[in-house]
């Protein structure tokens, strides 16, 4: 006898699920998020053990019952699989993780499609890879191979929507690697929803992860964006898979920025930096020098800071342009800063360095497109905005950074030393810095000033 489908109520906004609708959710405190669920029959291990032994040996997370010390485990057993990607690598916490499942979202045209196909193409060459594509067909990812120049001889494709049919299929090719493309399109028969639904993104995402879970395969999924630029599905799709990262970029930039979100094997504050060309997606192995491409005349407001970027220095142009305002509430725009840490800062400004633009427009951007979500650019933030209040220019080889209190002092910022090698690098001759990230060793051709508050910031400039 056949078992009747149950419903839910699933919350769109953080995954619980309840037994009957209610106006808002209890967990999350969302107000009508809750939509209908009708799940499938309840069914057995059975569709499970169709694919348990597609790799045989593998010491996964699903179904080990044996208690062992944290120092006892074998580390060995899941080494990193290179993607042959450096930025990708780096983004990822050094490769791609055996069982492991990673969500990668992103606008269309971003170029997520090309650059998955790109790392597959040249991981077939040395071990079984499998790219599943459901919104375009075989002959059109065909087409973008060729068009790119990939190698195509040993990439394995499947075009296929069903959850079960493409589980089916890949226990039988025994991929290390397999690409989803994309979840949003991807449904099960025992679920009676349209693909794109809660119901449907939520299962078919947990039957892929308990796949690559059993096999050890290295999961990949793409997944599509909301106008918002957040990841369209249930809350609980992030809560499920391993690794999240976003590829990012404007319509009219060529360059495109990985970061992570969520990375279970590495840090999530790494950045990659890819250029789109005609051959595809190529890696930017030094974008300090594509972010520093000025002007040959500085104009006032223009100031270079330093960002930490997960392991690494980033030297990144700020530009800020203060102006008359004809409003009786002037406009404060930050595009890459905190908007609220812009109006924090200017209140400083007034209270502790003297400087008045209440009356003022005050504009800020960041050259790139790159996103600060640190606070060592206070400073520079701070200089740029007197700078192009005062009309004057400030020197081009000059660099600064250093966080700033409410009480008008200059904080320190974690790797000082790095971010000055790193400027010195690239031609910069002078800084100012926090007075507790002083160089203990000075850098030839480099003069770095120490300041301790902000007046004495504004002081060494002639900005006062």
């Amino acid at each position: 006898m056949a078992k009747k489908s149950k419903t839910a109520f699933v919350c769109n906004e953080c995954g619980a699920d309840y037994s009957k609708w209610a106006g808002q959710c209890s967990a999350c405190g969302a107000w009508n998020s809750l939509s209908e669920v009708r799940l499938g029959p309840e069914h057995t291990d059975s569709r499970a053990a169709n694919f348990t032994g597609a790799q045989s040996g593998y010491a996964g997370a699903a179904g080990q019952g044996k208690v062992q010390k944290l120092s006892e485990i074998d580390l060995s057993e899941l080494p990193r699989i290179p993607t042959n990607a450096s930025e990708l690598d780096r983004v990822l916490g050094g490769g791609l993780v055996p069982g492991s499942v990673v969500l990668m979202g992103g606008h269309p045209g971003a170029g997520k499609s090309t650059v998955l196909l790109q790392t597959l193409c040249h991981l077939s060459q040395n071990l079984p890879a499998l790219y599943v594509t459901g919104e375009e067909s075989l002959q059109q990812v065909a087409m973008r191979a060729k068009r790119l120049g990939l190698p195509a001889d040993h990439l394995q494709m499947l075009s296929e929507t069903n959850v079960e049919q493409i589980c089916l299929t890949a226990g039988e090719v025994k991929p290390k690697v397999m690409v989803v493309d994309s979840i949003q399109v991807m449904h099960m028969a025992e679920v009676q929803s349209a693909p794109g639904s809660v119901a449907q993104v939520r299962e078919s995402a947990a039957y892929l992860t308990r796949f690559a879970k059993q096999t050890g395969t290295a999961l990949i999924l793409v997944g599509h964006v909301t106008k918002d630029g957040t990841l369209a599905g249930p809350k609980v799709l992030e809560h499920i898979i391993d690794c999240s990262i976003m590829l990012e970029g404007t319509h009219d930039s060529r360059f495109r920025t990985l970061r992570a979100h969520k990375n279970r094997f590495g840090a999530v504050n790494e950045l990659g930096v890819f250029a789109m060309t005609e051959q595809g997606l190529k890696e930017v192995s030094n974008p300090s020098a594509i972010f520093l491409q000025r002007a040959d005349e500085i104009a006032a407001g223009s100031v270079v800071t330093s960002v930490w970027e997960g392991t690494r220095p980033l030297l990144v142009e700020l530009q800020a342009l203060v102006d008359d305002s004809s409003l009786g509430n002037p406009r404060r725009v930050a595009v890459g800063l905190d908007q609220n840490r812009l109006n924090m800062l200017l209140a400083v400004l007034h209270r502790h360095g003297g400087v008045l633009i209440g009356d003022q427009d005050v504009f800020i951007n960041v050259v790139g497109g790159v996103k600060v979500m640190e606070t060592s650019a206070d400073l520079t933030l701070l200089m740029a905005v007197v700078s192009s209040f005062r009309n004057r220019t400030l020197d081009r080889d000059l660099m600064i950074f250093g966080e700033v209190g409410l009480a008008g002092e200059i904080r320190p910022v974690p790797s000082g030393q790095e971010r000055l090698r790193e400027a010195a690098k690239h031609g910069f001759r002078k800084a100012i810095v926090p007075a507790a990230n002083r160089l203990k060793d000075d850098i030839e051709g480099m003069q770095v000033i120490p300041v301790k508050t902000l007046s004495e910031a504004l002081n060494a400039l002639d900005l006062g």
